[in-house]
């Protein structure tokens, strides 16, 4: 009797240690974004997808306790510090990171992912092309307003890659229009602020002719506004991303349309990706860097198929 629970005992033991020992082998990556905004839960519906088709991985999704870039440098640093195998980041402010960022990339590969920084050691690029992202909203204002008129933009980190190009995308594909764009508004995403320079933009040119949310949660600030001051549905508004109010503002003609990306694809592609990477396969990192995922116009004939489709993919 004793043999036998001695040998029970030494099987068990032998299990746990295996148990053990692949805990110890399944590797970390982590999707780090630039801020606090509903616009990241079609990421982290993505990466949650890529988690249960990649069980040899546990995959992290973080939010900075502040859209900085030294709290996401250091939210990086401890994720290093803790053992990740690879990270992939919106980076809050790519040209005053650089150095940081390699650091970064110097200890795990790094990937980019909704703002990229290019100038760094980063690996790839994965999400949208803001240039072509800018223009599309161009498209929509010249569309919107065929005898011309000015707009002002309103977005959170006007240093990022991802808001520099949408503004130089739009105003490209305006230019030698009537349509102007005459100032844009950064708030650093608070949205205490960005609803504020609302409201100050609207004070100091009651005349406006257009309002421009370059990031996800602006649009719902601008059509707050609008509605507040009895404005709603005079002032042409042009949107990115899909927040709700943003949608339900194009189901009812009062914002002319968004651009949409998909943050969806970010999180699920993206880690596929750096798993393959881990792995030794680099054949998805195309020689510029940049997997582009495809932005789309999202108007009042189109939302309704849109929203669909983003609320089956959010509760999975």
């Amino acid at each position: 009797m004793r043999l036998h629970t001695t040998a029970l005992a030494l099987s068990l033991a032998a299990a746990l240690a295996a148990t053990t020992a692949v805990a110890e082998e399944k590797k970390s990556m982590a999707f780090v974004v630039n801020g606090a905004s509903d616009f990241w839960k079609l990421a982290e519906a993505g990466v949650k997808k890529a988690q249960a088709e990649l069980p040899g991985y546990d995959l992290q999704f973080k939010y900075p306790e502040q859209a900085a870039a030294a709290v996401q440098q250091r939210l990086m640093d401890d994720l290093v510090a803790a053992g990740v195998s690879a990270i992939m980041v919106s980076a809050v402010d790519p040209k005053s990171s650089t150095d940081a960022l390699n650091r970064i990339g110097g200890q795990v590969p790094l990937f980019t992912t909704d703002s990229d920084a290019p100038d760094t050691n980063r690996i790839a690029y994965i999400g949208s092309s803001n240039g072509d992202a800018g223009r599309q909203a161009g498209e929509i204002a010249l569309k919107a307003l065929p005898d011309g008129g000015k707009c002002i933009g309103f977005v959170g980190l006007p240093g990022a890659d991802n808001a520099r190009e949408r503004i130089e995308g739009m105003k490209a594909a305006i230019a030698g229009s009537k349509v102007e764009l005459v100032d844009v508004r950064g708030d650093d995403i608070d949205m205490t602020r960005a609803k504020r320079n609302v409201e100050d933009a609207l004070a100091a040119n009651p005349d406006i002719d257009c309002m421009v949310g370059f990031y996800s949660y602006n649009p719902p600030r601008i059509y707050e506004v609008l509605k507040e001051s009895g404005k709603l549905g005079a002032v042409t508004v042009i949107a990115f991303d899909e927040d709700p109010i943003t949608l339900g503002g194009v189901r009812e003609g009062s914002i002319a349309g968004t651009v949409v990306q998909q943050p969806y694809e970010w999180g699920y592609q993206g880690m596929k990706l750096m798993a393959k990477f881990l792995e030794g396969d680099k054949s998805g990192i195309p020689a510029d860097g940049l997997v582009i995922v495809p932005t789309k116009i999202i108007d009042k004939g189109n939302v309704d198929a849109f929203e669909a489709e983003l609320k089956s993919r959010i509760s999975g």
